[in-house]
């Protein structure tokens, strides 16, 4: 069974390129446009990793991550951040709230894939 993936971002482009890679590799993907639309999808459905942009309107990144990690059949999923942000200020934000990997845009999909098949929950 494929394992499933919830990409969280704002631009409707950014989703696609990374669905397009994560289901390229034979990963299962909902999608969610901000991070109060993405905790809609966590509705107890296994969610194996999330994927989530970092300035988004309605509710950022580093909010909807705080969010998840309260919710305890996603305690202990792994999050990449996804973001133009490379300032260290950020990251640590992202770290503090349990973010496990950083990466920046635009990402090469290798290096995606690489990062995901590293953390995702088995």
């Amino acid at each position: 069974m494929a394992k499933t993936i919830l990409i969280v971002d704002d631009s409707a482009s950014i989703r696609q390129v990374v669905g397009m890679t994560l289901k390229g590799a034979g990963y299962d993907v909902i999608e969610g446009v901000d991070g109060k639309d993405a905790l809609t999808k966590l509705d107890g459905r296994k969610v194996h990793l999330i994927i989530s942009d970092v300035n988004m309107p309605n509710m950022d990144g580093i909010t909807f991550l705080k969010n998840v990690k309260q919710l305890p059949n996603y305690k202990f999923t792994p999050v990449i951040m996804l973001t133009t942000e490379a300032g260290d200020g950020k990251k640590g934000e992202g770290q503090a709230a349990g973010a496990k990997a950083w990466v920046v845009k635009p990402f090469q999909p290798a290096q995606m894939l690489t990062a995901v098949s590293k953390l995702i929950l088995p």
